[in-house]
């Protein structure tokens, strides 16, 4: 068992550094890009022609926290290339695994970060909202001074959760062959017959990750806690 485990590990950690920490920071960043859009739109107050932007987006919110990420990610993959438009796309949209991965990730990661997003921003005092309108600051000023740097810091804990997710969620990428940890502990797992080793193994590593996370969480959540006092303070 010991020669097993010292004869995977490496190769293990390996694809955790090489496609699983790549596909999670990657898909992370442009997601909470996306979520910042899509919560902003959705809160906007503009007028009735925004409302069919505001209406896409909404179906993107649903869409994506209403359908498993397995299936969204063999939509992506696997179903793309069938999507033939003749003079447009002859031979459908071909991604290579990991452009795919990436892809879908980013929006399902953007849809349910948009929602806590949203409801930080929706959360911080109307009374802000007033106050800042009483002294001539703009919709757009609000928000950008003093609305988002409150709600960023409401934002940490939930997000940082939804980061460790997504590091977890990345074993689905085996699925479409993307060779991070769990696609190469099926294969040590084919090779040398010793599956409950194998899987325990990468288990294990993927714990080891997400420990760590966990303790980053910690941290930017007493830090965030102690520049929103002196904000909220301070205003």
């Amino acid at each position: 068992m010991w020669e097993i485990i010292t004869t995977s590990l490496p190769q293990l950690i390996v694809a955790g550094i090489k496609y699983t920490v790549p596909l999670s920071l990657i898909s992370f960043a442009l997601g909470l890009i996306l979520a910042l859009i899509t919560a902003l739109v959705r809160i906007s107050q503009k007028g009735k022609e925004f409302k069919i932007i505001k209406g896409i987006f909404n179906f993107y919110v649903w869409l994506f926290r209403s359908t498993p990420l397995l299936v969204q990610l063999f939509i992506v993959y696997f179903g793309l290339p069938y999507l033939v438009i003749p003079g447009i796309l002859d031979e459908g949209i071909k991604l290579t695994p990991f452009v795919a991965g990436v892809i879908t990730f980013s929006l399902n990661t953007g849809a349910y970060a948009s929602e806590t997003i949203r409801a930080a921003i929706t959360s911080v005092p109307q009374g802000q909202w007033e106050a800042a309108s009483s002294i001539g600051m703009t919709r757009g000023q609000t928000l950008r001074r003093i609305i988002l740097p409150q709600a960023i810091y409401l934002s940490v804990p939930p997000l940082a959760n939804s980061f460790i997710s997504l590091v977890k969620d990345t074993s689905l990428a085996a699925t479409i062959t993307i060779v991070e940890m769990f696609e190469v502990s099926q294969q040590i797992a084919a090779e040398n017959y010793q599956p409950l080793i194998m899987y325990s193994l990468v288990a294990l590593i993927y714990a080891v990750f997400c420990s760590l996370l966990t303790i980053g969480q910690h941290y930017l959540e007493k830090h965030s806690h102690r520049h929103l006092t002196k904000t909220v303070g301070g205003a």
